[in-house]
């Protein structure tokens, strides 16, 4: 169900940023009437946004195509450069990926997706390029599952109610009662492992990390190719560390909060 906006809700806005959130990594360039059909705005419409986003200097087109230009990345840097949580954070992750030899990245809960905001890579192993600002469906990420559990349980049960459970990989849960279950369990045991449900070959782990009073305020998560193991061996070698750099991070936060 659509959440009732306020008298000050400002439509046009809304509208405008949806424009924008229609270009992503699979389609970088898009026409009038691609634009149109991803935001469900009319032609007229969508043209007189993507005019307006040119003349403003953050979308450029052809004539034909058009595409974000690197002025869109001042919308968020405002977001990035008073985060101080990447920052903070990786130096431990950096110590990390050497001691095990796997990617780390960190993710924050946006909507119904987690954004990576910050990562440290080694070789890659997915078939998707991983860089901050990168987002994925929660219900199907170890670092999503894991922020979930610590949402308010009204809020955890609307996102339940809502969201749409695309089957990513044929081990993606797409059952919502099970998914239910799955995050009683992450909560009982304090991590996640997401065994190939984001994409075939992935296994991932994730731990939450918290703030000065003890707020859960992103989530870690190493990830490994199948090939490295099992699941159970994954576990068992890579969770004590990934847990070890959590507790260092949140208090390097606590710190950082609470000199």
């Amino acid at each position: 169900m659509r959440e009732e906006r306020g008298a000050d809700f400002v439509q046009s806005l809304e509208r405008g940023l949806a424009v924008i959130r229609a270009f992503d990594t699979d389609h970088p360039q898009l026409t009038l009437s691609d634009v149109a059909r991803s935001t469900g705005l009319t032609r007229a419409a969508a043209r007189r946004f993507l005019h307006t986003l040119v003349e403003l200097g953050y979308v450029g087109t052809d004539g034909r195509l058009f595409s974000l230009r690197p002025r869109v990345l001042e919308l968020g840097y405002a977001y990035l450069s008073s985060l101080s949580l990447p920052e903070l954070a990786m130096p431990s992750m950096e110590r990390l990926v050497e001691r095990v030899r796997e990617s780390c990245s960190m993710a924050v809960l946006d909507g119904d997706d987690v954004v990576y905001v910050a990562r440290v890579p080694t070789k890659r192993i997915m078939s998707v390029v991983i860089s901050v600002g990168t987002r994925f469906p929660a219900y199907a990420t170890s670092m999503g599952r894991v922020l979930l559990t610590h949402q308010e349980p009204s809020r955890l049960d609307d996102y339940l109610d809502r969201v749409k459970l695309d089957p990513l990989t044929p081990k993606t849960i797409t059952d919502r009662e099970q998914l239910r279950a799955v995050l009683d369990q992450v909560r009982a045991d304090g991590y996640c492992l997401v065994d190939e449900e984001l994409e075939e070959g992935l296994r991932s782990m994730a731990v939450p990390v918290l703030d000065g009073d003890g707020r859960v305020v992103a989530a870690l998560n190493v990830s490994a190719h199948t090939s490295r193991g099992t699941a159970s061996a994954i576990r068992r070698d890579l969770l004590p560390p990934l847990r070890e750099t959590a507790e260092a991070i949140s208090a390097d936060i606590a710190r950082a909060r609470h000199p």
